[in-house]
């Protein structure tokens, strides 16, 4: 039987949960009054009343005069109803997305709403404490671009490719830049003074869909992305799962061709990443130029221009290439098959795709929903939602400033916002 704890709470920690409560329901909902925030989180008149003094205090909320009624309402008689908002600007925090590659870094509000950002390329083969020394200076310079007041900054989020261990902020694996053991929350704290939280950037996208896209209002939801490599993040009511060891959406690392499959970077054959990450549709489009040397996707890859070549891919399926079509129709399946696995396991009211998934849509979404319709036990597939993320390439830095917002604001463990 595992081992429990049973722990009681005092007084600090009752209002901190309380504080809690009221900063999340007004995100979710803006110009409540007093009385509907009391309704809304179960707690008295007066508790609401000392802690939005508090929050105005600090800046962090704000009084409404409700000048405009709706339809019908009659106006009450005395002084005019106030409602209470949050100040979107009154904190700030720093979402850095890592992939493979390039980093995102992005200085975003309390409702994630992003004031500026900036993305850097690098060579993979750079060792992570160079990569890191880079991350620092783009860190300080969108701070510095911004002109918001470093004493407005709560802290950092941090999004990294690979296995990550969520309480020690350590990079434990990510064998797409060959990065062992990296320590990024303590790393980046020491360099910038600043507070940094640190997950899988497939789980922090799910968690800034969860409370400030497409999933606010959802019960559980998958985020599936797709680029180098693919991974999921799971989100059950509200809360992220990841796993006894960290490892919890690694479906890009499940075997999908028993026989015959490709070597993949984990050294396992026939994993899902090597059927459907970008890399994987590269080598299939290597493989239909040869075979239309003349064909519309050969011509596509030759030009010159600045999209990625995954986007001349896709250009080639949209000027009519059927070969193309065919090709990522075929790669669509075993999207859906993975999605299927997902829904079988988890059961999820949504599924959002990003990354290559999103980019190309529609090439990918309807084949993936006919094969987790007609795949999922019980009919469970027709009745899960499967869309695109609704914050499109944003997606990986906007989760990360979400970490950061859930970490150090919204569900902070400390009253000193």
């Amino acid at each position: 039987m595992p081992k429990q704890s049973f722990r009681g709470s005092n007084i600090n920690l009752v209002k901190l949960h309380n504080l809690r409560v009221v900063l999340l329901s007004l995100l979710h909902e803006s110009n409540l009054s007093r009385v509907q925030i009391a309704k809304k989180t179960n707690l008295s008149n007066t508790t609401i009343t000392n802690l939005i003094s508090e929050l105005i205090d600090q800046g962090i909320v704000s009084e409404v005069e409700e000048t405009e009624l709706e339809q019908g309402e009659l106006r009450p008689v005395g002084r005019p109803r106030t409602s209470i908002q949050l100040e979107p600007n009154a904190r700030f925090v720093v979402g850095v997305h890592i992939g493979v590659g390039l980093f995102r870094v992005g200085l975003v509000n309390i409702y994630n709403e992003m004031l500026h950002n900036q993305v850097v390329y690098f060579e993979i083969s750079r060792p992570a404490d160079q990569v890191l020394v880079q991350i620092v200076q783009t860190i300080e310079a969108v701070i510095t671009v911004s002109g918001v007041e470093r004493s407005k900054i709560l802290g950092i989020g941090v999004g990294a490719s690979g296995l990550v261990d969520f309480q020690t902020g350590i990079n434990l694996l990510a064998p797409n830049l060959n990065w062992h053991n990296v320590p990024l929350r303590d790393d980046l704290q020491q360099a910038l003074n600043l507070p940094v939280v640190v997950d899988n950037n497939v789980r922090t996208m799910a968690l800034g869909e969860t409370y400030f896209g497409a999933g606010r209002g959802v019960d559980s939801l998958a985020f599936v992305y797709g680029r180098t490599g693919v991974g999921a993040g799971l989100i059950f009511k509200g809360q992220v799962f990841r796993g006894s060891t960290k490892g919890a959406g690694e479906i890009g690392h499940t075997v999908i061709l028993l026989r015959g499959g490709e070597l993949c970077r984990c050294g396992q054959r026939g994993c899902l990443e090597t059927l459907i990450s970008e890399e994987a549709i590269l080598r299939q489009a290597e493989q239909i130029t040869r075979l239309y040397p003349q064909g519309i996707l050969a011509q596509t890859l030759s030009d010159e221009n600045d999209i990625s070549p995954i986007e001349r891919v896709f250009r080639a399926a949209r000027a009519g290439d059927e070969t193309v079509r065919a090709m990522l129709e075929d790669r669509a399946f075993y999207l859906g098959v993975a999605l299927t696995g997902v829904v079988n396991l988890f059961n999820p009211e949504l599924i959002l795709l990003g990354g290559i998934f999103s980019r190309g849509v529609d090439f990918f979404l309807e084949p993936a929903i006919n094969t987790v319709s007609q795949m999922s036990f019980g009919g469970m597939g027709r009745r899960v939602r499967i869309e695109a993320t609704s914050f499109g390439w944003k997606a990986g830095v906007l989760g990360a400033s979400a970490l950061a917002l859930m970490h150090f604001f919204y569900q902070s463990e400390s009253s000193n916002l």
